[in-house]
């Protein structure tokens, strides 16, 4: 192959919030054809650069899946898991996907919308301290469905907790326990009965508390395994433990804020009087590179 004929290097970068880390793969135009091996190996920490997931970041109207919404949104979060496969929604990797979109230039700090496969999502940018720390960003992350299901189980090891189940876009299963150091290594995923109870898999969240308002988690994702954070899954905690706690803002006119620790860092997860749930934290870009095209392109790897 002469070096005219290389393919070309395709630039990426790479960001996170609360140390939920992705892969940000710049395609305005839709020309990167990304497959499952494609995304696991750039996410792979030894053989790839390393991520929870892959944020490919296309303008709507060139996306199949997203050209529906160009009208609203002109950007879609195409988002990957670390092994490869699709995943509907991703809390955290919106807001990364918020800020890359204002640092490259795409949008300007405050309101913007970006298309996911689970709608469209609104972000609001905080601009820059004086000092030029990142302002946080706070996503819209539409309404949480609570399937009306009962006799859900998780199971690590000895142990067994019923669940709450939470539909964020994706599925979650919440469970409350005494210590966090009880779901284990999550390493595999934690063992769901009955096992047809999520047929696309489902994201697991164990719970403690800390205060009133205030509880810290850790979860499995699906199809990435324990994660520095999950923000989908810390608005389902937050969703699951105010209703356990009494408090439906539907209900009570007043809006519920809890703080959800992660082992990466910490949200602010509000639900509003019209079932709205805005998430607000941390993001940031890291790094800037090119992927060696060859690389990518051989069947050797």
């Amino acid at each position: 192959m002469t070096r005219a004929q290389q393919p070309s290097p395709v630039p990426f970068l790479k960001g996170h919030g609360t140390q939920n880390d992705f892969v940000i793969v710049p395609d305005p135009d839709g020309l990167l054809d990304l497959s499952a091996e494609d995304v696991a190996l750039l996410c792979d920490r030894r053989a790839g650069i390393g991520g929870d997931g892959l944020l490919r970041v296309v303008r709507s109207a060139a996306h199949p899946e997203a050209e529906s919404m160009a009208a609203q949104a002109e950007w879609f979060m195409d988002y990957r898991n670390a092994d490869g496969s699709i995943a509907e929604m991703c809390g955290n990797g919106s807001r990364v996907f918020a800020r890359y979109l204002v640092e490259a230039g795409y949008a300007d700090p405050g309101d913007l919308a970006i298309a996911t496969r689970a709608g469209v999502k609104r972000a609001h940018v905080a601009k820059d301290a004086a000092d030029g720390t990142p302002g946080d960003v706070t996503v819209d992350m539409g309404r949480a469905l609570l399937p009306d299901v009962d006799g859900i189980v998780v199971a690590v090891g000895d142990r067994q907790w019923p669940v709450r189940s939470v539909n964020m876009g994706n599925p979650h299963a919440v469970a409350f326990v005494d210590d966090l150091a009880h779901a284990g290594d999550l390493l595999s995923a934690p063992r769901v009965t009955p096992e047809d109870a999520y047929p696309a898999g489902v994201n697991v969240e164990f719970v403690v508390d800390r205060g009133p308002g205030h509880v810290a988690m850790r979860v499995h994702e699906r199809g990435s395994g324990e994660t520095r954070s999950c923000g989908t899954g810390a608005c389902a905690v937050m969703v699951a433990a105010a209703r356990r706690d009494g408090r439906d803002p539907a209900a009570t006119g007043r809006p519920a804020t809890y703080t959800v620790d992660l082992p990466g860092g910490r949200l602010v997860i509000t639900e509003r009087v019209d079932g709205g749930i805005e998430m607000t934290g941390p993001a940031v870009i890291v790094a800037r590179g090119e992927i060696d095209g060859t690389w990518l392109t051989s069947g050797t790897r």
